[in-house]
């Protein structure tokens, strides 16, 4: 998508701290953190959001839940990390492109919001 700023990050046309990337994801550090660690993690297929994933998708997903945890390994925080996906706006998705938001650090606390 031309005007997606994932998709622009993916394609390197927008600066980022990019902290993983392969073929299927790219996870890079949020601009606006919430916790210490606070990274996206984004598939470089544009995708809307969750709800717009099909039986193809599948594999994706399941990527994306390993990448999370191979990041939080790496960022330090692998025995207490929080992962968010929020699916429209109401549920304060900003960007419409799947992101998973890994956050951690500190201590986090429930109900999130």
């Amino acid at each position: 998508m031309a005007d997606c700023i994932f998709c622009k990050i993916i394609a390197r046309q927008i600066p980022s701290q990019i902290v993983y990337e392969d073929e299927q994801a790219v996870a890079f550090k949020d601009v606006s953190p919430q916790a210490p660690t606070h990274l996206l993690i984004v598939p470089r297929k544009h995708v809307a959001g969750l709800s717009a994933c099909g039986d193809e998708d599948q594999a994706l997903l399941g990527h994306l839940q390993r990448v999370a945890a191979s990041v939080a390994a790496k960022a330090g925080v692998a025995s207490g990390y929080r992962l968010v996906t929020n699916n429209g706006r109401s549920a304060g998705q900003s960007v419409d492109h799947l992101h998973y938001h890994l956050l951690g650090g500190r201590s986090l606390q429930w109900p999130p919001g």
